[in-house]
């Protein structure tokens, strides 16, 4: 556990470090009569990343938080098998995408994931699964106009864009 700590702070710390020079490639500061630059916001929210990220470490060498002083292995033997479920399941979700599209894909994963790895009742599992994809279908491709992938189940999707856009 002591070593999974220190390696997850440093490697965030890598990767907040190389978003704040990804986004330093815009302005990072106010730009007069326009506001923020366009890499203020990701330039910013990376630093205060990093920030973490060194505080994260300075608690693991004096060792004030409770993993730094933990002995216990990161992962036991039973936890492995319930990640090793859900990664498969991650990968034909993702596989899936592109036949089924992504408002079929997610709402099969989340009835999975919920139901079989969750144990939680049927009500909750079909609810947050079918609400789920409404709610992203209507800010991804209506609010935002962000087109998502829908495999195909495109044909499925021209009646609501007659109405909607």
């Amino acid at each position: 556990m002591r070593r999974a700590e220190l390696l997850m702070a440093l490697v965030l710390g890598a990767f907040s470090a190389y978003l704040m020079v990804k986004s330093a490639e815009l302005p990072i500061g106010w730009i007069p009569d326009e506001g923020p630059g366009g890499g203020a916001f990701p330039f910013w929210l990376a630093f205060g990343m990093l920030l973490c990220c060194v505080w994260i470490v300075a608690r693991w060498v004096r060792r004030k938080s409770p993993p730094s002083r933990s002995t216990e292995p990161y992962l036991a033997v039973t936890t492995r098998s319930t990640i090793i479920r859900v990664i498969v399941a991650l990968t034909l979700m993702i596989g899936a995408i592109h036949i089924i599209g992504i408002y079929l894909s997610i709402p099969l994963f989340l009835l999975y994931y919920l139901r079989v790895m969750g144990g939680h009742r049927w009500p909750l599992s079909v609810a947050v699964s079918v609400i789920t994809p409404v709610v992203s279908f209507f800010f991804f491709e209506i609010a935002l106009r962000i087109t998502l992938p829908k495999g195909y189940t495109e044909p499925l999707f021209y009646p609501l864009y007659d109405i909607f856009m």
